[in-house]
C-alpha cells in the first residue's frame, strides 16, 4: 500500500481513525521502517505493516488512542531465542516499534498538507519531534530536499517521513492488451494515465482507476505535460501513432520508454533517432512472457525494478536476433 492511498482515506474518511507508522527496526521484519496503515474505528484498515500477525492486535489499541486523544509507541520484540512460537506467527525475528497517532488536530491538517503537494507533484517531509516520551509531537513540514539542522531520522527524539509523489506511467495505446498492464500497474503504486486518439477506446470504464486523455499525438505532449520522472509504454501497434508520440516523448528524457513490438519494428520506428539508457524495447523483464496479462507481468516488473533502483541482467531472445517472430507486438526474452 503506497502512502498516498492512506493519503487519500485520511482525506475522504468521516470517521475515527488512528494512523499507525513503523518507526524502528531492528533485525529481520516483513516491513521496513517507514511503513504506514490506517486502522479505522468501524474495524477496517488500509496498508499493512506484518504478514497479518500483528494488525489484529493493533486493532485493539485503537479506542485508547482515539479516546486519550494522544499519540502512543507500541514495541514487538521477537528478538529472544526461546520465543520460537512468536517468532514464526510474524515471521521474522526483529524487533518493532509503532507509533499510533489519532488522526486529528496537528496530524490531520498536516497530513492534508502532504496530500495537496504530491498532488502538486512535489515531495514533502514531515518532521516529528517527540516530547514527554512520545505522547506528545510537534509536527513540521519541510521541503524534501532541505537538511534538518542537527537532526538526524534516526534520533529517538525526531522522526522524519519523506513523502513523494507517486511515479506517473503513461501508456500510450488504449487497446485490449493494455487492459492487464493498466490495472498491474495501479495495483503496483503507479499513477497510470491512459492516452490515445481513439474516444471510444480511452474510456473510465475500460481503465478503471487510471486517468484518461484523449488526443493526437501532436497534441498529446502538451496535455500531458511530460516530464524526466515519467514512465512511457508506448504500444498503439500502429506505426506512424507510434513513431510520432515515441519522437515527441523522447524530448522529455522520461526515467523510462519503452517500446512494445519486435526489434525489427522498433528499430524502424527509432531510425535516425538515439538511444539514451532510458530507452527500452522490446518492454518487459526476461521472464519468457506470453500473451497480454503475461507480457503486463514483465513489463511492470520492469518499471518496479528501475523504480526500486535494481539492475536486471538479461540477453534478448535467439528467436528475435534471428529474425523469428519479427511481426508479433509481444515483448521475447531468453530464460
Amino acid at each position: 500500500m503506497e502512502a498516498y492511498d492512506i493519503l487519500l482515506a485520511v482525506e475522504r474518511n468521516i470517521q475515527s481513525c488512528v494512523l499507525a507508522t513503523v518507526i524502528h527496526v531492528e533485525g529481520h521484519a516483513y516491513r521496513k521502517q517507514g511503513a504506514m496503515m490506517l486502522l479505522m474505528e468501524d474495524g477496517s484498515s488500509l496498508g499493512s505493516i506484518s504478514p497479518g500477525c500483528l494488525e489484529a492486535d493493533l486493532s485493539l489499541y485503537l479506542p485508547v488512542v482515539w479516546e486519550s486523544q494522544k499519540p502512543q509507541m507500541v514495541e514487538y520484540d521477537m528478538r529472544p531465542a526461546e520465543d520460537f512460537g512468536w517468532g514464526e506467527t510474524i515471521g521474522c525475528g526483529g524487533l518493532i516499534r509503532i507509533l499510533l497517532e489519532p488522526v486529528i488536530g496537528e496530524l490531520l491538517v498536516n497530513l492534508l498538507v502532504v496530500k495537496a503537494s504530491l498532488d502538486r507533484g512535489e515531495a514533502i517531509q514531515l518532521v516529528r519531534t517527540f516530547s514527554d516520551g512520545y505522547s506528545e509531537i510537534t509536527y513540521t513540514l519541510r521541503e524534501h530536499d532541505e537538511v534538518l539542522p542537527s537532526v538526524r531520522q534516526s534520533s529517538f527524539s525526531v522522526y522524519v517521513s519523506l513523502f513523494r509523489p507517486k511515479p506517473r506511467v503513461i501508456v500510450f495505446g488504449a487497446n485490449q492488451d493494455a487492459i492487464p498492464l493498466v490495472q498491474l500497474a495501479t495495483s503496483s503504486g503507479f499513477r497510470v494515465v491512459i492516452a490515445d486518439w481513439r474516444d471510444a477506446y480511452c474510456t473510465v470504464e475500460r481503465f478503471p482507476g487510471a486517468e484518461t486523455v484523449v488526443a493526437f499525438p501532436e497534441q498529446l505532449m502538451e496535455k500531458l505535460k511530460l516530464n524526466a520522472q515519467d514512465y512511457i509504454i508506448v504500444m498503439s501497434h500502429q506505426f506512424e501513432k507510434d513513431a510520432e508520440f515515441v519522437r515527441g516523448a523522447m524530448k522529455s528524457s522520461p526515467r523510462y520508454l519503452g517500446i512494445m513490438g519486435s526489434r525489427e519494428r522498433t528499430e524502424k520506428l527509432l531510425e535516425g533517432l538515439a538511444h539514451p539508457e532510458w530507452l527500452r524495447y522490446p518492454v518487459g523483464l526476461n521472464i519468457g512472457s506470453e500473451g497480454p496479462v503475461e507480457n503486463a507481468i514483465s513489463v511492470v516488473a520492469e518499471l518496479i525494478s528501475i523504480k526500486r533502483g535494481v539492475r536486471t541482467t538479461g540477453e534478448w531472445s535467439a528467436s528475435v536476433a534471428m529474425g523469428r517472430d519479427t511481426q508479433s507486438c509481444r515483448p521475447w526474452r531468453a530464460l
